[in-house]
């Protein structure tokens, strides 16, 4: 189980968080709903979001971890192909377009990754180790 700090639950190492590479997949509670989500780097950031496609509710990683696309530049959903800014979250070509992944809350402090818990936002688990 992850280690809990004033609402922050460590997901990874800060050095296990590579740029544009694997992710971090982790489970949260939104209003009651246990949900998939992920977090990766990019731009030298954590970025997290609900592992959830904006065109229809499937996970976007179709080989676990893997959530960018070949060039490194996006999310990609695995089903339908849409890519999304890592940055922000934004569908920028497919059948979302326009549309955004949920973004949720993180931080990277003391050389860790961590989810910040909020009202109605819980950490529930880990969902699995990071691909090295």
């Amino acid at each position: 189980m992850a280690d809990v700090t004033e609402k922050k639950f460590v997901l990874c190492k800060s050095t296990d968080l590579k740029e544009k590479g694997s992710g971090q997949r982790f489970l949260v509670k939104i209003n009651n709903e246990v949900r998939p989500a992920f977090v990766l780097r990019f731009m030298g950031k954590p970025r997290a979001y609900l592992n959830e496609c904006a065109h229809q509710t499937m996970e976007l990683d179709l080989q676990k971890g893997l959530f960018f696309d070949r060039s490194g530049q996006y999310i990609i959903c695995a089903t339908h192909g849409a890519l999304y800014s890592p940055d922000k979250g934004l569908c920028v070509s497919g059948r979302c377009d326009g549309r955004s992944l949920t973004p949720l809350p993180v931080v990277e402090a003391e050389k860790n990754i961590c989810f910040v818990a909020e009202d109605g936002l819980e950490f529930i688990s880990l969902a699995n180790d990071l691909d090295t």
